[in-house]
């Protein structure tokens, strides 16, 4: 017998772009804690913590690792009865590779270690050219 686990629909979607400049962070914090609160999801919910630092820190990769390559990044943001979702994109090339795995230290490794810590997952996706990249993280709510 096989099992299949679907994934539960986020109905809760805001989309944000703006320049890949270092004020992107505090924009899409800002953007992110509004989002949320109209979400009902408000600054005590356990998840509040955990997605503002995992967002920040995505944003401030895009921000030192591609702004050359890529002017702005957009952040989707999404929500469930019991998930919260986000994504940043960019048009630089590289790729991180599974965050869950991240090793050594800098962003990555602390994003690792909340998700860990929160019971997160994470994936990167490419753009179908290769020449950018969403890197997607789920939380529990």
């Amino acid at each position: 017998m096989t099992t299949t686990t679907r994934a539960e629909p986020l109905p809760l979607r805001h989309v944000l772009t703006v320049p890949t400049l270092p004020a992107a962070v505090r924009v899409v914090r800002e953007t992110a804690e509004m989002t949320f609160a109209e979400w009902g999801i408000g600054r005590t919910d356990p998840v509040m913590g955990p997605a503002l630092l995992i967002l920040s820190e995505l944003v401030t990769n895009s921000v030192r690792h591609a702004a050359p390559r890529s002017p702005s990044l957009t952040v989707t943001f999404a929500a469930g009865a019991t998930t919260l979702a986000f994504a940043v994109h960019d048009r630089h090339p590289d790729h991180p590779g599974v965050l869950a795995g991240a090793g050594g230290g800098g962003g990555l490794a602390v994003i690792a270690e909340v998700m860990a810590g929160s019971g997160g997952t994470s994936v990167v996706r490419r753009d179908p050219d290769g020449e950018g990249k969403s890197v997607w993280v789920t939380l529990p709510r």
